[in-house]
């Protein structure tokens, strides 16, 4: 746009000049952040790639030492009953506690690894029918009632995996960290607002509203591991999984009142079924 010649251009011309020049300026930008963007997502591909390989290590490589250290210690305690001193039995007992927590551990690690990331597909579920299948994997103690309500929803669109992990977890954890020998749990929905909103209620002790957020944290349990056995991932995995799906997680509990857990996973249309 230079010249020479003294007042070549006109006034118009020249703010048009400009503003192609801002045009080209400004798709220039556009497309060195797309190229910028695309070398991200290799980096990130790869990046996911390499945390896949490693978690398939600390499940498999891993898990074969521990799974050894299980078995010879089980071995020992069956070969020298009569002759171990009821202090080394309780031990063992410890040692192989040890073992499966922290093949548990691991476990939770590839799993949490994964969410997000190796997912099913969404499709129609009879919600009713999936509870229940999870119940009878869940080996329910004699004492405890697992409730659905009467007005829960027939059918939703949602990727089955990533709900059954969901109530799986809730449910025995209602289970596992009640303080007594006997308890309801009972599990609710309402649309709100373009959400579908499960809960799930325990009669448990309570969870006091200062551990509200951290129990979501990784390695976080309320109670010593000795006490009662997980890995501290469940929530966080969750949590992770409810909120990749667009959905969000929260509890509503005081000391002494028990627990509700409560969830949200985006409304979609039921597709239609094939003939």
């Amino acid at each position: 746009f230079e010249s020479l010649t003294p007042d070549a251009y006109t006034i118009a011309e020249v703010r048009l000049g400009v503003a192609i020049a801002e045009l080209v300026a400004a798709s220039m930008d556009r497309w060195q952040m797309a190229r910028d963007l695309k070398i991200r997502n290799k980096e990130l591909e790869r990046s996911n790639h390499e945390l896949d390989q490693f978690a398939y290590v600390a499940s498999h490589d891993l898990m074969s030492p521990l799974r050894g250290i299980d078995h010879i210690s089980s071995w020992i305690e069956q070969d020298c009953e009569e002759i171990l001193p009821g202090k080394s039995k309780v031990h063992l007992q410890k040692l192989r506690q040890r073992v499966s927590r922290m093949e548990a551990l691991l476990k939770s690690i590839l799993e949490y690894s994964r969410a997000g990331r190796i997912e099913s597909k969404p499709e129609n579920i009879n919600v009713r029918k999936l509870i229940h299948d999870v119940i009878l994997t869940l080996n329910i103690p004699r004492g405890f009632k697992v409730e659905v309500a009467h007005d829960m929803v027939y059918e939703i669109f949602a990727p089955r995996a990533a709900l059954e992990r969901i109530f799986h977890n809730l449910i025995s954890n209602a289970i596992k960290h009640h303080d007594k020998d006997e308890g309801t749990i009972l599990i609710s929905w309402k649309l709100i607002s373009g959400y579908h909103q499960f809960s799930v209620n325990d009669d448990g002790p309570g969870i006091d509203p200062k551990f509200h957020d951290s129990v979501f944290e990784m390695f976080r349990t309320l109670r010593p591991r000795d006490e009662v056995e997980g890995s501290g991932m469940g929530l966080t995995l969750i949590k992770k999984t409810v909120e990749y799906y667009g959905g969000t997680i929260w509890l509503e509990s005081d000391l002494g009142k028990g627990t509700t857990f409560l969830f949200t996973l985006p409304y979609r249309p039921l597709t239609e079924k094939k003939i």
